[in-house]
């Protein structure tokens, strides 16, 4: 029988330390922004339209207009989506920067 060579990593007793991240923050913000399904779904929804109406997507979406309403506010509080009142009806878009900022820090992980 071959013995197995015991390569045990251990950890330091000394803390890691880590360099400030001044993106680390923006970056924690938009990963939370997507990190529900629902979100995920809206924002591809988005990606591939120039506008869309908070209706329309709710009508995408097997979720109550309140719960993708929340959603919404989520996404918009990031940035990474945009809102703009139209009469009674919110039109909301993707934000190409915000978008390109996440893809930005997901690549650099």
């Amino acid at each position: 029988m071959a013995k197995r060579s015991s390569t045990k990593k251990t950890c330091s007793s000394e803390p890691a330390k880590l360099t400030a991240d001044p993106t680390a923050e923006e970056f924690a913000k938009l990963a939370w922004a997507i990190a529900h399904p629902a979100r995920v779904q809206i924002v591809r929804l988005l990606i591939g339209r120039e506008a869309c109406v908070c209706g329309e997507i709710v009508n995408c979406l097997p979720l109550a207009q309140s719960t993708v309403s929340q959603h919404l506010k989520i996404l918009k509080e990031s940035g990474l989506i945009q809102g703009e009142v139209d009469g009674p009806k919110v039109c909301y878009c993707i934000n190409p920067k915000q978008l390109e900022k996440l893809k930005s820090f997901v690549n650099g992980l």
